[in-house]
């Protein structure tokens, strides 16, 4: 199979790990593999014209981008919204106090919020990530892509790492219970998928919106969506710069430790974020490539008992 080949000159240095490394589910996702000698980006999804498997190379300020199978001249003509070309740090100014934040804006000043254009298949991969640990969430994503998904098209991914991309939503609804269950992915998560894969054209149909809180609340109308879940969608799918990641165990704890020195609770990290308000997943996300994260002692726990699993809040 041909490929295509693009070269996306940016005006600014890209990085493409960097600015949509947040899509890459666990080192043994098979539908995103990273070269890092290389720093090149290898991507299976599927679009409206069918499936695509996408290398982004960078060349500096430059990207070459080169795509095989049916959906390619869809996704060669997202790549500019894909690194976050739709994104602008406008109106964005880290408070002096917040010297953490000053930093990473500092060292990495070309990181931009994504637009994968991709909203139902943002929706599967947070369901599945929904009240578990990442390690859980990452094992039922690559367990669910093994089993159902769609060998990547052309050469189906870089030397000795074959790729998948992720099932068609009528794909989705097909699995077996008892398969979801073998993937590790209780009922309370699949049925979010499942729910999502028969609204899947509706979900498609946010990205023609523009005001984020009417797309929140379409997202949350689908039953087990809650203010978590809508908002990893926002961030990948929608480009969302203010989509921060609360009901998350970690994220406001990270967040508020990262710029006060004090771990806070969701009420607590909004209102000190408040200033950052159109822009407040930019902070989160800086925060997260600095690498800076809340003291953590004893043993990881399987499951926090917190969880909107365990107080029956939609997450």
């Amino acid at each position: 199979m041909e490929s295509t080949v693009r070269v996306w000159r940016a005006g600014r240095v890209v990085d493409p790990h960097s600015v949509i490394g947040g899509l890459r589910k666990g080192p043994g996702d098979p539908a995103y593999v990273f070269d890092a000698a290389r720093r090149t980006v290898w991507r299976a999804t599927r679009t409206p014209e069918g499936a695509v498997l996408l290398r982004l190379t960078p060349r500096g300020a430059e990207v070459e981008a080169e795509a095989w199978g049916p959906g390619s001249a869809w996704a060669l003509d997202g790549v500019p919204e894909l690194l976050g070309d739709a994104d602008s740090w406008e109106g964005f100014e880290p408070l002096p106090a917040h010297r953490a934040l000053v930093d990473a804006a500092r060292r990495f000043p070309h990181v931009r919020v994504p637009r994968t254009r991709a909203v139902f298949e943002a929706m599967a991969a947070a369901g599945i990530e929904q009240v578990v640990t990442g390690k859980e969430a990452f094992r039922g994503w690559r367990s669910l892509l093994q089993e159902y998904g769609e060998p990547a098209p052309g050469p189906g991914g870089p030397a000795g790492r074959p790729m998948k991309v992720p099932p068609a939503p009528e794909e989705w609804r097909l699995i077996p219970s008892w398969q979801w269950l073998r993937a590790g992915v209780e009922g309370r998560r699949s049925r979010v998928v499942v729910t999502a894969a028969t609204r899947a054209r509706a979900l498609e149909r946010t990205l023609e919106l523009t005001d984020s809180a009417e797309i929140e609340r379409r997202l949350r109308s689908l039953p087990g969506v809650g203010v978590w879940t809508a908002a990893e969608v926002r961030q990948r799918a929608h480009g969302d710069a203010d989509a921060f990641s609360f009901a998350d165990y970690h994220v406001s704890r990270n967040v508020s430790y990262a710029l006060i020195g004090e771990e806070l609770d969701d009420d607590g990290c909004a209102e000190l974020i408040e200033p950052y308000r159109g822009h407040r997943f930019r902070v989160q996300r800086l925060l997260e490539l600095a690498g800076i994260t809340h003291p953590r002692y004893g043993p990881r726990k399987s499951l926090p008992t917190h969880t909107p699993g365990a107080t029956h809040r939609l997450r």
